[in-house]
């Protein structure tokens, strides 16, 4: 369940549109370094450049180190080419010329030695089990972060194309501009939210252009036009190249998708940012609590986000689903709360190591803090969790008392390794694969989610996937697929059988899917959601299927993840309607 594409599904059998470009969501920095001059490098101090070169993919990484008041060593370190800045480096140690340092957030380290007039290091970065040759050389001046504008070129502006991939489209644009430095340029990927993607070089002799995006493994190269409207080229990435035209944009506002459901300020109600604490791992959440106006006690609900890391407001592809969730709730007189996950946004804590278990002590947490809140009454606390918020909601009603009724909005009813086959199939199909052939995909899927199963050991599941995939999946995927599918959130979500806490789960429930769910199809997942709450005693209990709607409660054509972005509706008006009068009810 990526950012994109809330239920992660795990194309290993072959790659999918969405996968053409990493999930990078960070705002774009551009850097140039000084020249080097090692006689004036006297101290480990400073800012350390080079370039991880990884299976697909050039980042250049710049470390900076200094020294804390108590005399200890400390830092940070931009991606550059991801346009991360300042990720916090948790440790360093320096001493006989090695230098060492570790930055849990992204579970990275480095180990390196350093030369004799410090003006060199090299070591090795190492990261989810894989490690890459890595030379850092000492800067002797701050790094450029920003570069000064210059007269504007022919061709600086935005400039819009469409890649067609498989009966799916994607559209990318990128912005141009003319600096003192030469021209440099931001990508963007509308369809997968994705915006502000630094570009590496941009390379102009006469009408030929090339643009290099290095952290992802892209370049363009293209002709411009004569009369300067066009520029006609070639997207290559993956060892895959797809023809690309990009047009000149005349109007920036038609870059802005429209999302008319957002709401805008002021709300009827009162809006509170807040933060609490998960004691059971130690970090606080920050979340927005939105309250009804008048007195008495509101009933609340706490919403949970799906799979990948998600702010507060469950952001993808230029939507905010969970925005517009609490603000038709909260106008019907029910009090929301809404956090950013754990590591993303201003909670605290680790991502990365967390698995739907960890998560689900996350929105205990949340239903702790509702209870401390005097609007609230306590006895009509409930959850509403959509697609892995879905399963994490059960696991916490089946064993903690305060809550009164859960909402499972697309939320899967069975094992992992049985949902991503099915989920495979059916996005494969609705992108043009012939039923057979998608079929015949889904077997394989089974048998590598299987391996992956029985595996623990990392090198002995890479070699054996590489064995098993060769020349169906590009080399430079294999290393990014491999790690996915050993990190602990997917080992753990592989086995998990959600109908084992929904054998335990007595309060009222709404089991909600749209009838296009392609990533927790309805077919599958609502018969065996319906089954383990019969086997649990339950009567009280509703599991719809919404004709329609998509795997966002989208009114959509096919269902397919790349409609998410081009649909502007963000939740349909039956969706939240069914969710609305089904809490107030009880």
């Amino acid at each position: 369940m990526t950012k994109a594409e809330p239920c992660r599904p795990v194309r290993l059998a072959r790659i999918i549109l969405a996968a053409i470009f990493l999930p990078l969501v960070f705002c774009a920095q551009a850097y140039s370094l000084p020249p080097q001059t090692p006689a004036a490098a006297k101290g480990i101090e400073g800012d350390w450049l080079g370039t991880l070169k990884t299976p697909g993919a050039e980042l250049r990484l710049l470390v900076h180190i200094t020294k804390n008041q108590e005399g200890n060593l400390a830092g940070t370190m931009d991606s550059i080419d991801q346009g991360a800045k300042g990720i916090p480096i948790t440790s360093i140690t320096f001493k006989d010329s090695k230098l060492a340092f570790r930055v849990d957030s992204i579970q990275g380290s480095y180990d390196g030695k350093v030369n004799s007039d410090l003006t060199l290091i090299s070591g090795t970065w190492s990261q989810a089990g894989q490690s890459f040759p890595l030379d850092l050389k000492h800067a002797t001046a701050p790094v450029k972060t920003e570069h000064k504008p210059a007269k504007a070129s022919d061709i600086d502006g935005a400039w819009q194309g469409t890649l067609n991939a498989g009966g799916s489209t994607l559209r990318v644009v990128f912005h141009i501009t003319n600096t003192e430095d030469g021209l440099t340029a931001t990508l963007d990927s509308l369809d997968q939210g994705a915006k502000g993607i630094p570009v590496t070089t941009v390379t102009r002799q006469g009408a030929s252009l090339k643009i290099e995006v290095k952290g992802i493994g892209g370049m363009f190269e293209g002709t411009i036009a004569k009369d300067l409207s066009a520029i006609d080229g070639t997207w290559t990435q993956g060892g895959g190249s797809l023809p690309l035209l990009l047009k000149r944009v005349k109007d920036a506002a038609e870059l802005e998708p429209r999302r008319p459901q957002n709401p805008v300020r002021p709300y009827p109600y009162r809006e509170e940012e807040v933060e609490y604490a998960n004691a059971k791992a130690s970090l606080k959440l920050a979340a927005t609590l939105t309250v009804p106006p008048g007195g008495g006690l509101f009933p609340a609900v706490l919403l949970i986000t799906g799979s990948g890391p998600q702010d507060r407001d469950e952001s993808l592809m230029g939507h905010k689903p969970f925005l517009v969730l609490s603000d038709y709730l909260t106008r019907r007189g029910i009090a929301v709360l809404r956090a950013d996950d754990r590591g993303v946004g201003k909670s605290g804590g680790n991502f990365q190591s967390a698995t739907t278990a960890d998560f689900a002590t996350d929105a205990e947490a949340g239903v702790s803090y509702l209870k401390t809140r005097t609007e609230v009454d306590p006895r009509r606390i409930g959850l509403v969790g959509h697609s892995e918020g879905g399963v994490i909601a059960p696991m916490v009603a089946a064993r903690n008392p305060d809550v009164a009724f859960i909402v499972m909005m697309a939320g899967p009813g069975v094992r992992g390794d049985e949902l991503l086959p099915e989920q495979a199939r059916l996005i494969s199909e609705a992108m043009g694969t012939k039923h057979a052939k998608a079929v015949e995909d889904a077997v394989e899927e089974r048998e590598i989610l299987k391996l992956v199963e029985q595996e623990k050991d990392a090198a002995i599941l890479e070699r054996e996937l590489r064995e098993k995939l060769a020349g169906k999946v590009p080399e430079t995927q294999l290393g990014m697929q491999v790690k996915q599918v050993t990190a602990p959130w997917f080992r753990y979500f592989l086995t998990y059988d959600p109908a084992s806490a929904l054998r335990r789960v007595t309060r009222p429930v709404l089991a909600i899917n749209g009838e296009k769910d392609l990533q927790v199809p309805p077919h599958q997942n609502l018969p065996a959601i319906r089954q383990a709450l019969q086997e649990a005693g339950n009567s009280n209990f509703e599991a719809l299927e919404l004709p329609g709607l998509n795997h966002l409660f989208q009114t959509a054509q096919t269902g397919s993840p790349t409609e998410y972005a081009q649909i502007e509706e963000t939740i349909s008006p039956v969706a939240l309607k069914e969710i609305g009068d089904w809490i107030l009810k009880r």
